[in-house]
C-alpha cells in the first residue's frame, strides 16, 4: 500500500474542474509546512550537531552551544530555511507531478512501483539543494566561527576560493538518504495514519497528521542517522581531498572506538526533534492543502457562475 487514502481524497478533490492540471498548490504547501518549524528546532539541530561531528554527550554539547552565547545560537539559520523550504516545495511537488505523470504515461505500472520510482525521483531532485546543507554545516562548526561573518559570506568564501565542487562536497550520502527515505515516507504515511483511531473532526483529523508524521518521520531519520554523521563529517572540512563515503565511514568509525552504538549519538536529540519537525511539517502541509482546495474550489464556482 503506497498511497493513504486521505491522499486519495484529497487529490481528487482538488484535481476537480480547473484545478485538474494545476502543479503548484504542492509546491507551495511543502514549502509553507517547512517554514513552521525551522525556527522552532532549530537551537535543537545545533547541540545535535555538535553531538555528531565531536561524539560529545548531550550535556557537554548543551553546556558548550549555551557558552557561546545567543548570539551564535542562531548562527547558521539562514541556509536551512532556504534550503529546508525549497527542499519540501520539491519533495511534495515533485513527487505528486512525478507520480501524476507516471500513471498518465505508464498505465500498466503497478501503483506501488510508480509512487515508489516519483519518491525515488523526489528525493534525486532534492539532492541539488546540496550547498545550503554544505554551508549549513560549515556555520554550525565552531571551528569556522571565526572565519564566516554570515551566510552569503560563506557562500562567496566556499565558491571563489574553492571552487563550485565545494558546494557538493557529501552529495554521495545525501543521494543514500534521500531517495530511500521519501520512498519509505510517502508510502507509509498513510498505513500509519489509518491504525490511529478515526477522527470526527478537523482537529482530530490535523492530530492523526500530526501523530503519523511525527512517528515517521522520528523513525525515519533514526534509521538514516549515521549517514548524516558520515555526511556532516565529510562536509565539515574545506578544501583538501574529497573523501568517498567508504573511506569516510571508517574514519568516523574508528574515530568512535570502532562501536555503532557512538554512531549513534546525538539521536535521542534528533529523535525528539524529528517527532516535533515531522510533527508540524505533516500536518501543516495537510492543512495547507485542504485550504487551497477549498479556495480552489470556490474559483471553481465563482468561474462557473460566471
Amino acid at each position: 500500500m503506497a498511497l493513504n487514502s486521505t491522499q486519495s481524497t484529497e487529490r481528487s478533490s482538488s484535481d476537480t474542474g480547473r484545478g485538474a492540471d494545476r502543479d503548484w498548490p504542492d509546491f507551495v504547501c511543502g514549502a509553507g509546512a517547512a517554514a513552521t518549524n525551522i525556527i522552532v528546532t532549530f537551537p535543537a539541530y545545533k547541540v545535535m550537531f555538535r553531538q555528531q561531528v565531536e561524539g560529545l554527550r548531550f550535556r557537554r554539547a548543551l553546556r558548550q552551544v549555551l557558552r557561546e552565547g545567543i548570539a551564535n545560537l542562531y548562527r547558521g539559520v539562514g541556509p536551512p530555511l532556504m534550503q529546508k523550504g525549497t527542499s519540501l516545495s520539491i519533495m511534495f511537488g515533485s513527487y505528486h507531478k512525478f507520480q501524476k505523470d507516471l500513471s498518465r504515461n505508464f498505465t500498466g505500472m503497478a501503483s506501488v512501483t510508480t509512487n515508489a520510482l516519483a519518491a525515488m525521483l523526489a528525493g534525486t531532485m532534492e539532492a541539488i539543494l546540496t550547498p545550503f546543507e554544505r554551508v549549513q554545516t560549515l556555520l554550525s562548526h565552531r571551528g569556522h566561527n571565526e572565519r564566516f561573518i554570515n551566510t552569503f559570506h560563506a557562500f562567496k568564501v566556499v565558491g571563489m576560493q574553492y571552487g563550485f565542487r565545494e558546494y557538493y562536497r557529501g552529495l554521495t550520502p545525501i543521494l543514500c538518504r534521500n531517495g530511500p527515505s521519501n520512498v519509505l515516507f510517502f508510502g507509509l504515511r498513510g498505513p500509519i495514519k489509518s491504525m490511529l483511531p478515526e477522527a470526527k473532526t478537523n482537529i482530530g483529523n490535523a492530530a492523526n497528521d500530526f501523530v503519523s508524521g511525527a512517528v515517521l518521520g522520528a523513525c525515519l531519520s533514526t534509521l538514516f542517522f549515521p549517514v548524516n554523521v558520515v555526511k556532516s563529517h565529510m562536509q565539515k572540512q574545506l578544501g583538501g581531498e574529497f573523501v568517498n563515503c567508504i573511506k569516510a565511514f571508517s574514519v568516523v568509525f574508528n574515530e568512535r572506538g570502532r562501536r555503532v552504538q557512538n554512531l549513534f549519538y546525538g539521536v535521542p536529540l534528533n529523535y525528539s526533534r524529528a517527532l516535533v519537525s515531522w510533527g508540524l511539517i505533516n500536518c501543516s502541509y495537510e492543512l495547507l492543502k485542504k485550504l487551497v482546495c477549498y479556495g480552489n474550489i470556490l474559483s471553481n464556482k465563482k468561474y462557473t457562475k460566471t
